[in-house]
């Protein structure tokens, strides 16, 4: 603008000025109208230099012309009456007559010789010879004088086309105009400033923001009078972008940059926008900002855990300092057990948080129980479900009815204001939270209400969540522990101790068990079905069901577990199918109780591979392990046998650890048809016998050797103590405060029968035998002071082994112990079982096995790599069941039962 429009500027609102001023101003060369009126003043001048010269010479031409023409005639007129004058005109010499006395007269009357000519006319024109001789001369200037100014005149436009960029002045006019006009129609102050601090141009704008004085172009910026900030900025030449100073009673916003660096003249250009609405803008927009932070804070602290007492002090610590000064949270009581509050359930409250203030010195402690009166605002915003703001607690009887005292200490500490908003999700109210306000930090306004709902909202989503999976927690743990052994049987052969801890983030599939087995014997079981939840449970229970009805065939660990893997591989089979007809969760989820509730769950493949599918594409897969172990205390012997499951720990009668090998078979529901294989081991009389899964030795922040290591120097330091201890000195070792996958635990110590209460007899394959052997079977019986039982035993013993010798191969042997009952064992080398069956009243067989169920408690079959033992147990107290109606005492002793092969 000041390259093209010079320094005038700001014509509209300029000060008058005086001619000589605006004459000036137009002679500067700063300005465009200067740089083309100097050289024009020029040119003037020489045409009036030119036009001096030429204009004598024309006149002293026209006056030689004219006194010629004067002189002439009136030379004649003297010279013609004179005397003599016409006697000479008529003689035949008139210039001889005539000649002397014109020179005469010349001389009299001082006429130049040259101009003096007898004849007059001539003498005339001669006169105006010096004017024409000095005419090319003057013809020439004038001529020059021509070029020059046609020359200037160009010379002028060229210049004054570079000057305005090759704009035609009216172009040029418009262009000014509009620049002009939005100089002044911006709403942000304009001003130039020269390199010698002086202020060229400043638009509307600025003089509004600054109240500059009307005759401020040419003045020093530094006697403006403006703010010191501000003048101490615009003389200082330094760059500045949108620095807030002070102008009056206003914020401006200072932005200074050099002109130089963009082709013009060195100075400087400010712009200046009035932030004082800005300002205020942004402090309202500043504390939206802060809002919307803490909600979103609020999402990522408020519920970090599915503890409902944790989640609402994440809602008070969230909320203080940075919306109140104290945050106070109650909890329905319903809510604390995992229910959903029925309408009309009553209002009482249980503090679960407070912030702000001391626990000691708030009117109600965590964990105190506050029962709302009606009418207070924090029953009514149970009722509605809608906040209630009470500005000044000071004015509020309301509030001082639900505690006259505590409201006179709340008032005392400062407080003075108070939102209570209920703490709903999906549309049920679970309890309440207050936020307070002092004084000093000023009060809650209506636009608090709804911030206050908002936070509110998201931790009512929490606390529900938390609400819930304490519900589904609390079922699966109760399903659990009903699934898992109520009481443990009675038996000889081991002293158990057990534990089970469900994981902190929710129950799992982990069990143990102790079933006693014929003979004396007793099978210890730990297994883990992969996952955690209601799913995981059931699935536990299912198995656990199938150990027991497995372990009541007497089957070897190494079979059992095949059998136990085929049922598994039965149920992923039928969940599959289940979910692929749409009944569970897309791509062949369960549609089980495993998805539902808030927490992480569900089945699946576990990070030790427990739960890798069998088949490319399968879903579903439940997975498990166990380890399932039989001991005999007759020989002191374990048979032990493991599918994916972690190995056990034994504690020597001398205290020392070791960790068996027992060979490891895939997890079960794996399909893998491989054979499960079997160990032996030869436990001494008080070792210890450790079963567990694998989340006791597997966590975050350890390996599976780590934890074995652990493992083992937990036992060795409890080496001596009794199971019970060793499990709680284990536990305590190993296990952190919040444990992420459930533990099951055993621990046995071995006991061995006595050898005096072992009796065994080999049988030949002769029926005279069995007197003897029968007779001698009656004998240990006395020297064990069981003749009460000498007649059933006699009767059982003699069916048994007519029926060996009968039917079986050798070897045959009988065996009986004394433990918590009389067991009679007959082994024989067939797998050919007896089939007991009702006979008729005119069969002369098949009675025997019945007479065989009717006198013993138990009875039954197991079979050995070497043939088949047929068993009973007899209580010691010498009863027997009583005879049934088909029964009869006097029945001789018949074995003719064909086998059932």
């Amino acid at each position: 603008m000041t390259e093209i429009f010079g320094r005038e500027g700001d014509r509209s609102q300029a000060s008058p000025r005086s001619p000589g001023q605006r004459l000036r101003s137009l002679l500067t060369m700063h300005s465009v109208a200067g740089r083309v009126c100097v050289p024009q003043l020029a040119l003037a001048v020489l045409l009036v230099i030119i036009a001096a010269v030429v204009a004598p010479a024309r006149q002293a031409e026209g006056a030689s012309m004219q006194e010629a023409r004067q002189r002439a005639p009136a030379g004649a007129a003297a010279f013609a009456p004179a005397p003599g004058t016409l006697a000479a005109m008529t003689s035949r010499d008139p210039t001889a007559l005539l000649q002397p006395r014109a020179e005469a007269a010349r001389q009299a009357s001082g006429v130049d010789p040259a101009a003096w000519s007898v004849p007059v006319g001539i003498r005339v024109q001669r006169a105006g010879e010096p004017v024409v001789d000095q005419l090319p001369m003057l013809l020439g200037a004038v001529a020059g004088g021509l070029l020059v100014v046609a020359g200037g005149a160009a010379w002028l436009s060229r210049r004054q086309r570079r000057q305005t960029h090759g704009l035609h002045p009216a172009d040029l006019r418009r262009m000014y105009e509009h620049h002009d006009a939005v100089l002044h129609a911006v709403r942000e102050g304009v001003l130039i400033i020269g390199s010698d601090g002086r202020l060229l141009l400043a638009n509307d704008e600025a003089r509004r923001l600054l109240g500059l004085p009307p005759d401020t172009e040419r003045r020093p910026v530094a006697d403006l009078g403006l703010e010191p900030r501000l003048k101490a900025l615009l003389t200082s030449g330094r760059k500045a972008t949108d620095e807030v100073l002070l102008a009056g009673d206003r914020l401006i916003g200072v932005s200074v940059r050099p002109t130089a660096p963009h082709g013009g003249p060195a100075g400087t250009v400010v712009t200046l926008r009035d932030t004082t609405e800005l300002r205020a803008l942004a402090g309202r927009a500043g504390v939206a900002q802060e809002r919307l932070k803490l909600i979103y804070d609020a999402g990522l602290r408020i519920g970090t855990t599915l503890e409902v007492g944790r989640t609402a002090e994440e809602l008070a610590e969230v909320a203080v300092p940075r919306f109140a000064e104290v945050a106070t949270v109650e909890l329905l009581e319903p809510v604390l057990r995992g229910d959903e509050p029925a309408a009309g359930a009553g209002t009482d409250l249980r503090r679960m948080a407070v912030r702000g203030v001391l626990d000691e010195s708030a009117i109600y402690r965590v964990g105190e129980v506050l029962r709302v009166v009606s009418g207070t605002p924090m029953a009514t915003a149970l009722e509605s479900g809608r906040p209630v703001l009470v500005d000044d607690l000071r004015r509020s009887d309301e509030w001082r009815r639900q505690d006259p005292a505590g409201a006179q200490r709340v008032l005392d500490a400062g407080i003075r204001s108070l939102i209570a908003v209920p703490l709903q999700a999906r549309g049920v109210v679970l309890g309440l939270a207050g936020f307070w306000r002092s004084g000093t930090s000023g009060g809650f306004g209506e636009g608090d209400l709804a911030f206050a709902e908002e936070l509110t909202a998201r931790a009512a989503v929490a606390i529900d969540n938390a609400r819930r999976y304490t519900r589904e927690h609390t079922t699966a743990v109760t399903l659990q522990r009903s699934l898992l052994p109520q009481t443990l049987p009675e038996q000889s052969a081991l002293v158990v101790a057990h534990r089970y801890l469900p994981a902190h983030a929710g129950v799992g599939g982990d069990w143990f068990d102790v079933i006693s087995l014929p003979g004396a014997r007793v099978a210890l079981v730990v297994g883990d079905v992969v996952g955690h939840g209601l799913h995981a449970a059931a699935t536990m229970g299912r198995l656990r069901t199938a150990v027991h009805n497995f372990s009541a065939l007497d089957l070897p660990p190494d079979e059992l577990l095949n059998h136990l893997d085929e049922l598994v591989t039965h149920i992923d089979t039928d969940e599959v199918q289940a979910a692929g007809s749409g009944t569970g969760e897309e791509g062949g989820g369960r549609g089980g109780a495993e998805n539902e509730g808030p927490w992480p769950g569900g089945t699946g493949t576990g990070s030790d591979g427990r739960g890798a599918p069998a088949h490319p594409g399968r879903t579903g897969i439940t997975g498990a392990t166990c380890l399932y172990a039989i001991y005999d205390p007759v020989g002191g012997r374990a048979t032990l046998a493991r599918a994916g499951h972690p190995g056990p720990a034994v504690i020597a009668p001398d205290g020392t650890v070791s960790f068996p090998e027992v060979p490891v078979s895939p997890p079960l529901g794996l399909g893998g048809n491989e054979p499960v294989e079997v160990t032996e081991l030869a436990l001494g009389e008080g070792s210890r016998l450790v079963l567990y899964t694998d989340g006791l030795i597997e966590g975050r922040d350890r390996d599976v050797g780590t934890g074995l290591e652990v493992l083992r120097t937990a036992l060795a330091t409890a080496a001596d103590d009794t199971p019970e201890q060793i499990c709680t000195a284990v536990l305590d070792t190993m296990l952190p405060e919040h444990p992420g996958d459930d533990v099951a635990l055993l621990v046995a110590r071995t006991q061995l029968l006595e050898p005096g209460r072992v009796a065994e007899w080999e049988v030949p394959s002769d029926p005279a035998a069995v007197a003897r052997i029968r007779s001698a079977c009656l004998g240990t019986l006395e020297s064990w002071g069981l003749v009460a039982l000498a007649f059933t035993t006699e009767l059982i013993l003699s069916e048994l082994i007519t029926n060996a010798i009968r039917y079986g191969a050798q070897p045959i042997r009988v065996r009986l112990l004394y433990d918590r009952a009389l067991i009679c064992e007959v082994f024989d080398g067939t797998s050919a079982s007896p089939h007991l069956r009702r006979a008729a009243t005119t069969d002369e067989g098949g009675r025997g096995l019945f007479l065989v169920a009717q006198f013993a408690q138990r009875w039954g079959t197991r079979y050995t790599p070497n043939g088949k033992i047929i068993w009973t147990e007899q209580s010691l107290d010498g009863g027997r069941p009583e005879p049934g109606p088909d029964s009869a005492d006097g029945i001789l002793d018949q074995w003719d039962d064909v086998p059932a092969l």
